[in-house]
This record gives C-alpha cells, sequence and structure tokens, in this order.
C-alpha cells in the first residue's frame, strides 16, 4: 500500500480529537475528523488544565503563544472546610515551574478548543467534518469504513475514537471483536463506573487569576479554579450507591444539588451562592472512573476517555490523552516510513497495524496506572471518604513537606518522563532544572 493512500479516521472533533488533526496534519498523514455536533466551538463544559508536558506538545503545534494569550498558570492553593476555616495554603505548585518551566495552565474549555481549531492550517480545517454522527464501523479486505447517521461513508486505513467516555466508537469495536469470537475477556459494554457526581458553571472572574481552592467536607466537596477571565467551580457528591448507568440531569435537578452546596466557601469573602448566580453556563454528570481493558481491534484503535476515564479533581484526564495521541502518531508516523519504502499489502499493513495498537495499549496502560490513583485519591480525599481520607486530608497530604515531596519528586519523575512528536523539530519552550527525558531538537540544530 502507498503512502499516500494511508489514511486516519478520527471519531471526536473535541480538544482531544482536535489534538489528533494537528498531529497527524504535521506527520503528513491524510485523515478526516468526523464530529457529532454541529458546531465546533460551544461555551460548553468549564475549564481545562494543561501541564507543561502538554503545553509542549501545542508549542510544537505552534499555538503555545495564543494559548497562553487566553490560559492562566495556577500559582497558589488553599484549602477550607465547610465553615470557611483554611485547612491549608500554598503556592508549592509553583515548584512545578521551576523544574519544568511552566506551572499548569488553566483554561476556559471553549477557548482551548477555538485555540486548537484556529491553529489548524485551512487545508486541515476542511478535513473537520460536523454534523457528523458515527453509526456503524465495518472493516473490508482494503481497509476500514465508517458510515455516519446522515448516510456518508469515510474509507481509511484506521480509526482513532476520541468520542468521549460514552464512545460510540468503543461499542462498535466491542461488538465487532465479539461477533468474531476475538480471543480475551472483552470490556463490558459500560466499562467504566461512577462513584460520584459533580455540577460545574463558569462565571466572572471574582478573585486573582491563578487561584485554586477546595473546600472539604463528608461526602462532598468543592473546587474552584480562576483564570484569565474566568471563574469555575466545581461541585461533587458521593453517590448513594456505585453506578455504571449514564445519567441525565435537568435544570430543576441542578438548581436541587446547588441548595446543597450554596453555603460552602470559595474563597475568603464568596460562597458557592454568590458565584452561581452570576453564572454563564452550567452543567453536571456523574463521575465515571475507569480503564478499558481493550484498546484496540483490528483496524480501530481508542485514546483519551474513550479509553480511560479519571474524576477531573488532579485535571489528568487531556494530559493523558494528549500523550496517548502522540504515542499513537510516532508509531503511525514510523509505519508510514515503512510502509512509502515498499509495496505493502493489506494483510502485511493490518498485521503491522495490530502489533504496534496491541503495543501502545499495553504501554500507555501502564503508564497512565498512576494518573487514576492520583485523581481517584484526590477526589476521595477531598470529599473525606471514609476515616483515613479524613485522616489524609487533615494530617497527611496537607503538610507543606508531603507537598513539596510530591512536587519535587513524584510530579517530577512523571513529567520528565512525557512524549513529544518525534517528527517536529522546534525549540525547547520549557526550560527548568529538570532535563526532559526526550527533549525537543530546534530546526537548525536538527539539520
Amino acid at each position: 500500500m502507498s503512502s499516500h493512500s494511508f489514511k486516519v479516521i478520527v471519531v471526536g472533533g473535541g480538544p482531544a480529537g482536535l489534538t489528533a488533526a494537528h498531529a497527524l496534519q504535521l506527520a503528513g498523514i491524510d485523515f478526516v475528523v468526523l464530529e457529532r455536533r454541529t458546531n465546533i466551538i460551544e461555551d460548553l463544559g468549564a475549564s481545562l488544565v494543561l501541564g507543561p508536558p502538554s503545553l509542549r506538545v501545542m508549542h510544537q503545534f505552534g499555538i503555545l503563544g495564543d494559548l497562553l494569550g487566553v490560559g492562566h498558570e495556577i500559582i497558589r492553593n488553599r484549602s477550607f472546610d465547610s465553615d470557611g476555616n483554611v485547612l491549608h495554603e500554598s503556592t508549592e505548585i509553583l515548584r512545578l515551574r521551576k523544574n519544568h518551566g511552566l506551572a499548569p495552565v488553566a483554561f476556559h474549555r471553549a477557548q482551548l478548543v477555538e485555540t486548537l481549531y484556529n491553529g489548524l492550517p485551512d487545508s486541515a480545517k476542511d478535513k473537520v467534518l460536523l454534523g457528523k454522527k458515527l453509526s456503524d464501523i465495518q472493516p473490508d479486505e482494503k481497509g476500514v469504513s465508517v458510515t455516519c447517521e446522515d448516510g456518508s461513508s469515510y474509507h481509511g486505513s484506521v480509526v482513532l475514537g476520541v468520542d468521549g467516555v460514552h464512545s460510540k466508537t468503543r461499542q462498535l469495536m466491542r461488538k465487532l471483536a465479539l461477533e468474531s469470537n476475538s480471543p480475551g475477556d472483552w470490556d463490558a459494554e459500560k466499562p467504566f463506573a461512577s462513584s460520584y457526581r459533580c455540577m460545574w458553571c463558569s462565571f466572572p472572574r471574582p478573585s486573582e487569576p491563578g487561584d485554586a481552592f477546595d473546600t472539604q467536607h463528608k461526602d462532598k466537596s468543592v473546587m474552584y479554579l480562576a483564570g484569565r477571565e474566568r471563574g469555575w467551580i466545581f461541585l461533587y457528591e458521593k453517590l448513594p450507591e456505585t453506578t455504571r448507568e449514564r445519567a441525565s440531569y435537568t435544570d430543576a435537578d441542578m438548581q436541587t444539588y446547588i441548595d446543597k452546596f450554596k453555603d460552602f466557601p470559595v474563597t475568603d469573602n464568596l460562597k458557592v451562592q454568590d458565584v452561581w448566580e452570576k453564572r454563564f453556563t452550567a452543567g453536571m454528570a456523574n463521575l465515571e472512573e475507569g480503564i478499558a481493558g481493550h484498546w484496540s481491534w483490528g483496524r480501530i484503535v481508542l485514546a483519551g476517555d474513550a479509553a480511560h476515564k479519571f474524576t477531573p479533581n488532579a485535571g489528568l484526564g487531556l494530559n493523558t490523552a494528549i500523550q496517548d495521541i502522540v504515542s499513537l502518531c510516532n508509531g503511525l508516523w514510523s509505519l508510514k516510513r515503512t510502509f512509502a519504502k515498499r509495496l505493502t499489502s493489506s494483510d502485511e499493513e493490518l498485521s503491522q497495524l495490530t502489533t504496534f495498537f496491541e503495543t501502545y495499549g499495553r504501554e500507555r496502560k501502564a503508564l497512565i496506572s498512576g494518573d487514576a490513583s492520583r485523581s481517584a485519591l484526590v477526589t476521595r480525599t477531598h470529599a473525606w471518604a471514609n476515616p483515613l481520607y479524613y485522616f489524609l486530608a487533615q494530617y497527611v497530604l496537607s503538610a507543606k513537606i508531603v507537598e513539596s515531596f510530591m512536587l519535587e519528586f513524584l510530579a517530577k519523575r512523571s513529567m520528565k518522563k512525557a512524549l513529544v512528536l518525534n517528527y517536529v523539530n522546534v525549540d525547547e519552550p520549557m526550560v527548568g532544572a529538570v532535563e526532559w527525558d526526550h527533549p525537543l531538537v530546534g530546526a537548525a540544530k536538527a539539520r
């Protein structure tokens, strides 16, 4: 198969799908992005946080400057109890700036999506198709075909599912695998379970940018972030029992929910009710958690929330998705170069893709298990899930020496291993005390 006929069909046009579009375009790999919504940029969702490893990748896309113009570093943490007593406060998070060149940056989701989309060349934007709700996936002798509910169809070499926690790609992949009697224990149709739910909203920023505060209580917690222009709150509550069912919440449900939190502090002088009354947008959902056992079958592969889902307290979801996509695109770029050197049969191409996807899934699952555990720990510690978590919140994780250890050793060790695109040569934007395991090489040095 010639390199010119190799094509990736990306299902999902959110932040992860647009990240894939950038990475594939830079790799010289043909692609199409199928997004079920009719608008690529909508004021939905709340905030997203990108750490230094993800921002290095954004620099490879050529959009880091634009992103830093709409986002703001997180520079201070503070914890309250529900009565407003300060349990902990620090600026230790700035150790990440010292070590890695920048502290994590908070964005309004819509602005992040807009910057990702606007940063694509026009030729790549033309490949982002809207109103394309996935209906079916069928492999054939030459590749794989995707059909949408509007009757349109697309043929390619690979289907990349980045269509979220309720991924249709994952459901169809599972169906195909079971129909083919593929060996191994396949995930349940709903592989992720929810123990918590969350309501969020955005509003005009009421405090200094860079605040990252939390309020802790038994089975409930509040997170507050202050970005460049907006603030966001996240209201967490433990569910009566763990469920795998998807929940749909009405405006009336949200109003009932807010009443449980209205007197919880957000800052020293603001309560939840104060910022809720000034909200721009709001939403509510159950919070699925888990790591799928199968990330690929044949020419179909998953990344991001389609493959793994964390609670958002630690802000790791999109960051791990970006690393998934970098890992995948590095491998696809390498395979494409192999295919270009000689005529490759469809069977041989499928064999190489299958082997690569299995390796990708195995390696990524091993790496993200710690992120999943960390996210779960933060959620349960803030909500005092049991006496042990209460003890951790009050006496262990709130200690400055523990926070310093986690940032100076655990976070440092994890972040320095982060991948970058092997085929994009740019100067290193994140220079700190810690050397990256995968350094960026400037274009001049690469020559």
